[in-house]
């Protein structure tokens, strides 16, 4: 059976690379040409020795996710939809600003969470995604985006797990994918600037700060268990106060000091002062057990399934005051790539789903990164 050899890290790479009957240094000189350089013919990879060169080809293999189609914003946004296979598609958002390039990526083909304000949750989950599937986002978008900018340096500098899916619930495939944008021989990047988002997984944030600690964004959306169980139903699996535990014993791992909270805001539902006033009560109780927080204000895209109406700019505002007031660290996304729907929410595509029917279902999933829409979409019909 071929391998696909974005399914390894290091480590793997280098029990596969035994099986053939070679050396550790040589899983590093093959790892530094699939990410560093972007190779995908074992012929390119000159210092290799010829008879590994020669066994590699009916072995193994280095296969992204296909590309369905792609869209440039004006704003310099740019967003590929995949295709994983079996009508399932998975979109890829890129940000550049003047400081970094920042890539958001998905784990999962669906989502199986369900949260309210999600349409990816009203659509359900398909499947897992791969580790090459998930890392093949960022090899693809890196190496695609250095021939185009006519760069040799690194492009991408912040990855975000914060596109369809969640990621923690995936986190066989999750972990050596990490492993690989962190590894100097792969991307390098710092633990820093790898952002995993979770809904509140709360047993695998424990796992995460045990095995690969980067900087973790949670989705609360809520200041009290009733409403966030609404919401968000994997609240009533792990309460708010033992999610914000969970925060605060991974705080004592996580590169960044401080944890962020993701918080969607929805007309009528948890935009209002007295929730906001909650929130600064709930964040500084939990403060006492050394959880430091980050609070993220995201502008609702509304999609029909969902019956949520976007907050008013003047309610979002004043929510923020009342948190800053407060002493708490509170940001309001800005919109990416309205232009191409890759802004918050927006989700779009066409391809034929496995049941080979053509009637095509649009849907919006809420992204979790600065404002883009992450778009994700299926085919499904006659």
């Amino acid at each position: 059976m071929t391998a696909n050899l974005l399914d390894y890290d290091l480590e793997g790479l280098a029990a596969f690379c035994e099986q053939l009957g070679e050396k550790r240094f040589r899983a590093t000189q093959l790892f530094r040409w699939i990410h560093q350089k972007g190779a995908t013919n074992f012929d390119q990879m000159t210092d290799l020795a010829k008879s590994l060169r020669e066994k590699l080809p009916s072995r193994a293999c280095i296969e992204g996710p296909k590309v369905v189609s792609r869209h440039d914003s004006l704003d310099g946004t740019v967003k590929w939809l995949f295709d994983v296979g079996a009508g399932d598609v998975i979109e890829t958002v890129f940000i550049p600003e003047s400081d970094r390039g920042t890539l958001c990526i998905s784990s999962q083909a669906g989502c199986a969470v369900g949260c309210r304000f999600c349409s990816t949750g009203h659509q359900g989950f398909s499947r897992n995604l791969t580790t090459a599937e998930i890392l093949g986002q960022l090899w693809f978008a890196e190496h695609t985006l250095r021939r185009e900018f006519g760069r040799q340096e690194r492009v991408i500098s912040n990855v975000v797990m914060m596109g369809m899916g969640e990621p923690l619930q995936n986190y066989s495939q999750l972990l050596p994918a990490l492993r690989v944008m962190l590894d100097d021989h792969g991307y390098g990047l710092s633990r820093r600037r790898v952002t995993v988002s979770t809904s509140g997984v709360v047993p695998m944030i424990d796992r995460l700060a045990q095995d690969c600690p980067v900087a973790l964004a949670v989705s609360l959306h809520a200041p009290e268990d009733g409403l966030r169980s609404n919401l968000v139903p994997l609240n009533k699996k792990y309460p708010i106060a033992e999610l914000l535990q969970a925060c605060a014993r991974y705080q004592l791992a996580a590169p960044r000091d401080f944890i962020t909270f993701e918080y969607c805001m929805l007309e009528g539902v948890n935009d209002q002062p007295e929730q906001a006033r909650q929130l600064v009560k709930l964040l500084q109780e939990h403060a006492a057990l050394g959880l430091s927080a980050k609070v993220n204000l995201i502008p609702f895209n509304p999609f029909p399934a969902s019956g949520l109406k976007r907050s008013d700019m003047a309610q979002v505002m004043a929510f923020s005051k009342i948190l800053l007031d407060a002493g708490i660290v509170t940001t309001v996304r800005k919109t990416r790539g309205d232009d191409i729907d890759a802004a918050c929410g927006q989700l779009a595509g066409d391809v034929q789903d496995r049941t080979g029917v053509q009637q095509r279902m649009a849907s919006q999933r809420q992204g979790m990164l600065g404002g883009i829409k992450v778009v994700v979409a299926k085919e499904v019909g006659v």
